[in-house]
């Protein structure tokens, strides 16, 4: 093939998808548009010392991976008595594990455990895409609820393997990305973002909140771009359990049977 058709061929390529992109810059992100049902509800927390009130927290009732039962609650929780995190990674294809969803569950020493998932906000009929999501197609929501809900419905509806790793950390690194993360939830509340596929995604921001506790701890990758790979990037850093290879730990840490067994 000839350069110059080459160059053609690269041309039309890329202008189509420039004048979108610059289309996509006029749009302002809005938390005042019709949503998706289980991503309606904004969620902020309120805190006092170590007490902090959750508003908004989802609980659904998942019995398949579209209908449920619908439940929004205030909670509160006691950020000393916090005692584990857990990473909860979701490919959404095993032909290519690459693109796929990353987000962490808190335990307390009480038993209970709460999840933060970073989203790309869908509206209602919206299906998630990962070109719409360069395209500023979608805002960014924490969303914050019940680990039997965010994690449940993915086990065992989605169709998707499921892996839950133990993080290895101190209970004062865990307090300090819980509460990163719940005052990044506020200062979204406040001024709406737009999701983006690459810079403003579900794994950029764990990795910030991180970044932000121990800087450089986590760093730049391709494997962190594509979330499936990012265990690969946490196991060799020893983030999490790094006995045996990647995928002995990925066999150890699947979650599916044992989610339907529950």
């Amino acid at each position: 093939m000839s350069m110059s058709r080459r160059g053609r061929l690269l041309a039309a390529t890329l202008f189509p998808l420039g004048m979108l992109i610059l289309v996509g810059s006029f749009f302002h992100p809005s938390h005042d548009r019709r949503w998706a049902a289980d991503q309606a509800v904004l969620p902020t927390a309120e805190s006092a010392d170590s007490l902090v009130t959750l508003h908004g927290v989802r609980n659904f009732r998942w019995t398949s991976d579209s209908t449920f039962a619908a439940a929004w609650e205030d909670r509160r929780y006691d950020l000393d008595q916090v005692a584990t995190a857990w990473y909860v990674v979701v490919p959404f294809a095993r032909a290519w594990r690459g693109p796929a969803h990353a987000f962490v569950s808190f335990g307390f020493a009480d038993g209970r455990y709460l999840a933060i998932s970073i989203e790309a906000r869908r509206e209602q009929g919206e299906e998630y895409g990962l070109l719409k999501g360069l395209l500023r197609q979608f805002e960014l929501l924490y969303v914050i609820g019940d680990e039997r809900d965010l994690i449940g419905r993915r086990a065992m509806y989605d169709g998707t393997d499921v892996y839950l790793y133990p993080v290895r950390a101190s209970r004062a690194a865990v307090r300090s990305v819980l509460q990163a993360m719940l005052e990044r939830a506020n200062a979204i509340h406040d001024r709406p973002e737009f999701y983006n596929t690459i810079t403003n995604n579900c794994t950029s921001n764990l990795v910030r909140h991180v970044n932000q506790l121990v800087p450089g701890r986590i760093p730049s990758s391709w494997r962190t771009l594509l979330p499936g790979y990012s265990d690969e990037v946490v196991h060799r850093l020893g983030l999490i359990d790094s006995t045996g290879s990647i995928a002995e730990v990925r066999a150890r840490y699947r979650i599916n049977d044992r989610a339907r067994a529950a």
